[in-house]
């Protein structure tokens, strides 16, 4: 709890405030929300931005009526984000969203075998200062770290 505080005077001073997709991407909580983020962001190459787009595009599984299609859209945008994961391995965004992920979704779908992989690299980021210290409040906000 010292170290979030802590954190948290820091990025006053310094002035570390999240980019406006990492605020959008919190804030949108309805559908409608999700699909304007995603529509808004899809095509931009920033792989930290694609992180959270396709995280929306996993979600739009759920709001599909056919079970067969919920895992189809679930899969598909699972795969993209393992992908971009293997690519970019160090990545505190990528590994961010996955384990939101990995800790929300039922059990069934089997998508939990990196959870401890990832909590120790957000663990590890988190302890030294960089330019996504901005990332660190979310993270404690929006996982079990």
């Amino acid at each position: 709890m010292k170290f979030v505080f802590l954190n948290l005077i820091i990025m006053m001073l310094l002035g570390a405030n999240p980019p406006s997709f990492i605020l959008e991407y919190h804030e949108a909580l309805t559908p409608e929300k999700e699909l304007e983020f995603i529509s808004k962001y899809e095509n931009d190459s920033d792989v930290d931005v694609q992180a959270y787009v396709i995280s929306f595009k996993m979600k739009q599984a759920k709001y599909e009526r056919l079970p067969w299609n919920k895992v189809k859209v679930f899969n598909r945008y699972k795969n993209q984000l393992d992908e971009l994961i293997s690519k970019h391995d160090k990545n505190v965004h990528l590994r961010y969203v996955r384990l939101v992920i990995q800790e929300n979704i039922p059990s069934f779908l089997n998508y939990n075998s990196d959870i401890e992989q990832d909590k120790a690299l957000l663990m590890k980021a988190m302890k030294h200062q960089d330019e996504t210290d901005y990332l660190d409040d979310f993270i404690v906000k929006n996982t079990s770290i």
